[in-house]
Protein backbone atom coordinates (compact mmCIF):
# COMPACT_ATOMS: atom_id res chain seq x y z
CA UNK A 1 0.00 0.00 0.00
CA UNK A 2 2.98 2.32 0.54
CA UNK A 3 3.20 3.30 -3.14
CA UNK A 4 -0.40 4.58 -3.36
CA UNK A 5 -1.00 8.36 -3.65
CA UNK A 6 -2.61 8.66 -0.19
CA UNK A 7 -0.79 5.82 1.56
CA UNK A 8 -0.58 6.17 5.33
CA UNK A 9 2.79 7.62 6.37
CA UNK A 10 4.86 5.28 8.58
CA UNK A 11 5.08 8.06 11.22
CA UNK A 12 1.34 7.82 11.75
CA UNK A 13 0.40 4.23 10.91
CA UNK A 14 1.13 2.58 14.30
CA UNK A 15 -0.76 5.31 16.18
CA UNK A 16 -3.98 5.19 14.15
CA UNK A 17 -7.16 3.40 15.14
CA UNK A 18 -6.93 0.02 13.31
CA UNK A 19 -10.54 0.39 12.21
CA UNK A 20 -9.62 3.66 10.50
CA UNK A 21 -6.53 2.08 8.90
CA UNK A 22 -8.69 -0.60 7.25
CA UNK A 23 -11.17 2.03 6.04
CA UNK A 24 -8.41 4.28 4.70
CA UNK A 25 -6.70 1.49 2.80
CA UNK A 26 -10.00 0.43 1.22
CA UNK A 27 -11.40 3.85 0.33
CA UNK A 28 -8.80 6.65 0.53
CA UNK A 29 -5.28 5.34 -0.16
CA UNK A 30 -5.82 5.28 -3.94
CA UNK A 31 -7.11 8.86 -4.12
CA UNK A 32 -4.75 11.56 -5.38
CA UNK A 33 -4.52 14.34 -2.75
CA UNK A 34 -5.89 17.52 -4.35
CA UNK A 35 -3.05 19.70 -3.10
CA UNK A 36 -0.55 17.67 -5.15
CA UNK A 37 -2.09 18.48 -8.55
CA UNK A 38 -2.87 21.74 -10.38
CA UNK A 39 -6.05 23.40 -9.17
CA UNK A 40 -9.20 22.93 -11.23
CA UNK A 41 -12.81 23.27 -10.04
CA UNK A 42 -13.44 19.70 -11.21
CA UNK A 43 -11.47 18.54 -8.15
CA UNK A 44 -14.75 19.18 -6.33
CA UNK A 45 -16.41 16.44 -8.40
CA UNK A 46 -14.45 13.66 -6.70
CA UNK A 47 -16.76 10.86 -5.52
CA UNK A 48 -18.08 11.47 -2.01
CA UNK A 49 -16.48 9.53 0.80
CA UNK A 50 -18.46 6.45 1.89
CA UNK A 51 -18.94 5.67 5.56
CA UNK A 52 -21.76 7.93 6.68
CA UNK A 53 -25.09 6.72 8.05
CA UNK A 54 -28.24 7.30 5.96
CA UNK A 55 -29.93 10.68 5.78
CA UNK A 56 -32.79 10.67 8.26
CA UNK A 57 -36.41 11.15 7.23
CA UNK A 58 -37.68 14.44 8.64
CA UNK A 59 -40.86 16.47 8.28
CA UNK A 60 -39.69 18.59 5.35
CA UNK A 61 -36.54 19.72 3.56
CA UNK A 62 -36.34 23.12 1.87
CA UNK A 63 -33.56 24.76 -0.15
CA UNK A 64 -33.61 28.55 0.14
CA UNK A 65 -31.46 30.94 -1.91
CA UNK A 66 -29.95 33.89 -0.07
CA UNK A 67 -28.01 36.82 -1.53
CA UNK A 68 -24.83 34.93 -2.44
CA UNK A 69 -25.38 31.42 -1.10
CA UNK A 70 -27.99 28.77 -0.31
CA UNK A 71 -29.21 27.02 2.80
CA UNK A 72 -30.88 23.64 3.15
CA UNK A 73 -33.41 23.54 5.97
CA UNK A 74 -34.36 20.26 7.66
CA UNK A 75 -37.66 20.71 9.53
CA UNK A 76 -38.89 18.23 12.18
CA UNK A 77 -41.97 16.10 11.87
CA UNK A 78 -45.04 16.99 13.89
CA UNK A 79 -46.38 20.20 15.37
CA UNK A 80 -43.86 22.78 16.51
CA UNK A 81 -43.93 23.90 20.14
CA UNK A 82 -45.77 27.20 20.75
CA UNK A 83 -42.50 29.15 20.83
CA UNK A 84 -41.20 27.39 17.67
CA UNK A 85 -38.47 24.86 16.93
CA UNK A 86 -34.94 25.52 18.17
CA UNK A 87 -32.41 25.96 15.36
CA UNK A 88 -28.94 24.58 14.60
CA UNK A 89 -26.95 26.24 11.80
CA UNK A 90 -24.22 23.76 10.81
CA UNK A 91 -21.36 24.70 8.48
CA UNK A 92 -19.46 22.08 6.49
CA UNK A 93 -15.71 21.71 6.26
CA UNK A 94 -13.43 21.33 3.25
CA UNK A 95 -10.79 24.00 3.81
CA UNK A 96 -13.12 26.79 2.62
CA UNK A 97 -12.45 25.25 -0.83
CA UNK A 98 -14.29 21.92 -1.05
CA UNK A 99 -17.69 20.66 0.11
CA UNK A 100 -21.24 21.71 -0.78
CA UNK A 101 -24.85 21.76 0.37
CA UNK A 102 -24.95 17.93 0.48
CA UNK A 103 -21.94 17.62 2.80
CA UNK A 104 -22.83 16.07 6.19
CA UNK A 105 -26.58 15.95 5.42
CA UNK A 106 -26.67 12.66 7.32
CA UNK A 107 -25.39 14.33 10.49
CA UNK A 108 -27.46 17.49 10.04
CA UNK A 109 -30.67 15.54 9.43
CA UNK A 110 -29.90 13.43 12.50
CA UNK A 111 -29.69 16.59 14.61
CA UNK A 112 -33.13 17.55 13.27
CA UNK A 113 -34.62 14.14 13.93
CA UNK A 114 -33.22 13.45 17.39
CA UNK A 115 -33.25 16.97 18.84
CA UNK A 116 -36.54 18.14 17.29
CA UNK A 117 -34.82 21.20 15.91
CA UNK A 118 -34.66 22.93 12.58
CA UNK A 119 -31.21 22.03 11.21
CA UNK A 120 -29.71 24.25 8.55
CA UNK A 121 -26.87 23.33 6.17
CA UNK A 122 -25.00 26.29 4.67
CA UNK A 123 -23.74 26.22 1.08
CA UNK A 124 -21.26 29.10 1.33
CA UNK A 125 -19.13 30.44 -1.52
CA UNK A 126 -15.81 28.64 -1.90
CA UNK A 127 -12.22 29.66 -2.52
CA UNK A 128 -10.21 30.21 -4.63
CA UNK A 129 -12.98 31.73 -6.77
CA UNK A 130 -14.35 33.46 -3.69
CA UNK A 131 -11.60 33.91 -1.09
CA UNK A 132 -11.95 35.56 2.32
CA UNK A 133 -14.21 37.27 3.36
CA UNK A 134 -16.90 35.55 1.22
CA UNK A 135 -17.42 32.56 3.53
CA UNK A 136 -17.68 34.79 6.61
CA UNK A 137 -20.18 37.07 4.86
CA UNK A 138 -22.32 34.10 3.82
CA UNK A 139 -22.26 32.69 7.35
CA UNK A 140 -23.52 35.96 8.79
CA UNK A 141 -26.12 36.30 6.02
CA UNK A 142 -27.46 32.84 6.92
CA UNK A 143 -27.50 33.70 10.61
CA UNK A 144 -29.39 36.93 9.90
CA UNK A 145 -31.89 35.11 7.68
CA UNK A 146 -32.62 32.58 10.42
CA UNK A 147 -33.00 35.29 13.04
CA UNK A 148 -35.20 37.64 11.02
CA UNK A 149 -37.13 35.18 8.83
CA UNK A 150 -36.94 31.86 10.65
CA UNK A 151 -40.18 32.22 12.58
CA UNK A 152 -42.24 32.97 9.46
CA UNK A 153 -40.37 30.60 7.12
CA UNK A 154 -40.05 27.45 9.24
CA UNK A 155 -41.54 28.04 12.71
CA UNK A 156 -38.16 28.72 14.31
CA UNK A 157 -37.64 29.89 17.86
CA UNK A 158 -35.07 32.56 17.04
CA UNK A 159 -34.13 32.89 20.70
CA UNK A 160 -32.79 29.31 20.62
CA UNK A 161 -30.15 29.38 17.87
CA UNK A 162 -27.04 27.20 18.09
CA UNK A 163 -24.21 27.22 15.55
CA UNK A 164 -21.74 24.51 14.69
CA UNK A 165 -19.28 23.39 12.10
CA UNK A 166 -16.48 21.02 11.16
CA UNK A 167 -12.91 22.09 10.40
CA UNK A 168 -13.16 25.25 8.28
CA UNK A 169 -16.85 25.20 9.16
CA UNK A 170 -15.89 25.14 12.84
CA UNK A 171 -13.75 28.18 12.14
CA UNK A 172 -16.75 29.97 10.60
CA UNK A 173 -19.04 28.90 13.46
CA UNK A 174 -16.63 30.30 16.07
CA UNK A 175 -16.36 33.53 14.08
CA UNK A 176 -20.16 33.76 13.85
CA UNK A 177 -20.36 33.70 17.65
CA UNK A 178 -18.01 36.69 17.77
CA UNK A 179 -19.57 38.71 14.96
CA UNK A 180 -23.14 38.10 16.18
CA UNK A 181 -22.32 40.26 19.21
CA UNK A 182 -21.36 43.20 17.00
CA UNK A 183 -24.51 43.20 14.87
CA UNK A 184 -27.15 45.84 15.55
CA UNK A 185 -29.06 44.51 17.32
CA UNK A 186 -26.87 41.59 18.44
CA UNK A 187 -28.12 38.10 17.50
CA UNK A 188 -28.22 35.79 20.53
CA UNK A 189 -26.55 32.39 20.07
CA UNK A 190 -27.02 29.89 22.88
CA UNK A 191 -24.37 27.26 22.02
CA UNK A 192 -21.46 26.49 19.69
CA UNK A 193 -20.46 23.03 18.46
CA UNK A 194 -16.90 23.15 17.15
CA UNK A 195 -15.64 19.91 15.61
CA UNK A 196 -11.92 19.84 14.68
CA UNK A 197 -12.01 23.63 14.20
CA UNK A 198 -9.39 25.90 12.66
CA UNK A 199 -8.86 28.57 15.32
CA UNK A 200 -5.45 30.03 14.38
CA UNK A 201 -4.50 30.55 10.76
CA UNK A 202 -0.96 31.54 11.74
CA UNK A 203 -0.14 28.04 13.03
CA UNK A 204 2.77 26.17 11.44
CA UNK A 205 5.08 23.20 11.89
CA UNK A 206 7.67 25.54 13.42
CA UNK A 207 5.12 26.84 15.93
CA UNK A 208 5.86 25.75 19.49
CA UNK A 209 2.38 26.81 20.63
CA UNK A 210 0.76 23.90 18.83
CA UNK A 211 2.92 20.73 18.96
CA UNK A 212 0.30 18.78 16.95
CA UNK A 213 1.37 20.66 13.81
CA UNK A 214 4.82 19.06 13.92
CA UNK A 215 3.69 15.79 15.48
CA UNK A 216 0.97 15.27 12.87
CA UNK A 217 2.53 16.97 9.84
CA UNK A 218 2.35 13.67 7.91
CA UNK A 219 -1.05 12.59 9.22
CA UNK A 220 -3.81 11.23 7.01
CA UNK A 221 -6.34 13.46 5.28
CA UNK A 222 -5.13 16.81 6.65
CA UNK A 223 -1.35 16.88 6.36
CA UNK A 224 0.64 20.10 6.67
CA UNK A 225 0.81 20.36 2.87
CA UNK A 226 -2.93 20.05 2.45
CA UNK A 227 -3.71 22.50 5.26
CA UNK A 228 -1.37 25.14 3.85
CA UNK A 229 -2.90 24.60 0.39
CA UNK A 230 -6.33 25.28 1.85
CA UNK A 231 -5.11 28.33 3.75
CA UNK A 232 -3.41 29.84 0.73
CA UNK A 233 -6.51 29.28 -1.42
CA UNK A 234 -8.79 31.04 1.05
CA UNK A 235 -6.33 33.55 2.53
CA UNK A 236 -3.89 34.49 -0.24
CA UNK A 237 -2.73 37.55 1.72
CA UNK A 238 -0.81 36.49 4.85
CA UNK A 239 -1.46 39.92 6.35
CA UNK A 240 -5.05 38.77 6.98
CA UNK A 241 -4.12 35.58 8.86
CA UNK A 242 -4.24 37.27 12.28
CA UNK A 243 -7.62 38.91 11.64
CA UNK A 244 -10.15 37.54 14.18
CA UNK A 245 -12.44 36.88 11.20
CA UNK A 246 -9.86 34.24 10.19
CA UNK A 247 -8.27 33.30 13.51
CA UNK A 248 -10.89 33.62 16.26
CA UNK A 249 -8.24 32.96 18.93
CA UNK A 250 -7.00 36.53 18.27
CA UNK A 251 -10.35 38.18 19.02
CA UNK A 252 -10.45 40.58 21.95
CA UNK A 253 -10.96 39.17 25.41
CA UNK A 254 -14.09 41.31 25.68
CA UNK A 255 -15.69 39.54 22.71
CA UNK A 256 -14.39 36.07 23.59
CA UNK A 257 -15.77 36.35 27.13
CA UNK A 258 -19.28 36.81 25.75
CA UNK A 259 -19.44 33.85 23.36
CA UNK A 260 -21.90 31.06 24.20
CA UNK A 261 -20.97 27.77 25.88
CA UNK A 262 -18.99 25.44 23.62
CA UNK A 263 -18.27 21.81 22.92
CA UNK A 264 -14.94 21.43 21.14
CA UNK A 265 -14.23 17.98 19.69
CA UNK A 266 -10.66 17.39 18.51
CA UNK A 267 -8.86 14.28 17.29
CA UNK A 268 -5.56 12.97 18.67
CA UNK A 269 -3.93 12.52 15.26
CA UNK A 270 -5.18 15.77 13.75
CA UNK A 271 -2.86 18.64 12.85
CA UNK A 272 -5.49 21.03 14.30
CA UNK A 273 -5.75 19.27 17.67
CA UNK A 274 -3.77 21.70 19.80
CA UNK A 275 -5.21 24.94 18.41
CA UNK A 276 -8.70 23.60 19.17
CA UNK A 277 -7.63 22.77 22.73
CA UNK A 278 -5.95 26.19 23.08
CA UNK A 279 -9.12 27.96 21.97
CA UNK A 280 -11.11 26.05 24.54
CA UNK A 281 -8.61 26.90 27.28
CA UNK A 282 -8.69 30.57 26.32
CA UNK A 283 -12.48 30.65 26.50
CA UNK A 284 -12.43 28.84 29.86
CA UNK A 285 -9.94 31.38 31.24
CA UNK A 286 -12.45 34.12 30.39
CA UNK A 287 -15.31 32.37 32.16
CA UNK A 288 -17.00 30.65 29.22
CA UNK A 289 -18.38 27.16 29.87
CA UNK A 290 -16.43 24.80 27.58
CA UNK A 291 -16.12 21.05 27.21
CA UNK A 292 -13.12 19.84 25.21
CA UNK A 293 -12.98 16.19 24.20
CA UNK A 294 -10.05 14.48 22.46
CA UNK A 295 -10.94 11.41 20.38
CA UNK A 296 -8.07 8.93 20.77
CA UNK A 297 -6.18 7.48 17.79
CA UNK A 298 -8.48 9.36 15.42
CA UNK A 299 -7.51 11.57 12.48
CA UNK A 300 -9.22 14.75 11.30
CA UNK A 301 -12.00 13.17 9.25
CA UNK A 302 -14.31 11.03 11.41
CA UNK A 303 -17.63 12.86 11.87
CA UNK A 304 -18.81 11.77 8.43
CA UNK A 305 -17.68 8.17 9.05
CA UNK A 306 -20.21 7.37 11.75
CA UNK A 307 -21.35 4.17 9.99
CA UNK A 308 -17.78 2.97 9.38
CA UNK A 309 -15.90 3.78 12.59
CA UNK A 310 -16.82 3.37 16.25
CA UNK A 311 -14.93 6.57 17.05
CA UNK A 312 -16.83 8.40 14.28
CA UNK A 313 -20.12 7.20 15.75
CA UNK A 314 -18.99 8.37 19.19
CA UNK A 315 -18.18 11.86 17.93
CA UNK A 316 -21.53 12.07 16.15
CA UNK A 317 -23.38 10.77 19.23
CA UNK A 318 -21.62 13.30 21.47
CA UNK A 319 -22.39 16.12 19.05
CA UNK A 320 -26.08 15.29 18.94
CA UNK A 321 -26.29 14.99 22.73
CA UNK A 322 -24.56 18.29 23.56
CA UNK A 323 -26.79 20.23 21.15
CA UNK A 324 -29.89 18.60 22.61
CA UNK A 325 -28.73 19.35 26.13
CA UNK A 326 -28.10 22.99 25.20
CA UNK A 327 -31.61 23.38 23.78
CA UNK A 328 -33.13 21.82 26.90
CA UNK A 329 -31.15 24.14 29.17
CA UNK A 330 -31.91 27.32 27.22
Amino acid sequence: MSDLPSAIHPDILPRLDPEYVAFHNAHIAHRVPPHTIPWHPDIRKAPPMPGSSPIRTVGAVRDISLQNCKIRVFIPEGTPPPEGWPVLLYIHGGGWTLGNIDTLNSFISRQCKENNCVSVALDYRLAPENPYPAAVEDTIDALKFIYYNGKAEFNANVNKIAVGGSSSGGNLAAIACLKAQELVPPIPIIFQLLIVPVTDNTASVADGRYPSWKECQNTVWLSEGRMMWFRNMYLPDPATWTDPDNSPIFASDALLAKVPPAFIGVCELDLLRDEGIAYGEKLKSLGVKVEVKVYPRAPHLILGLDAALKVGRQQADDSVKVVGDAFKAA
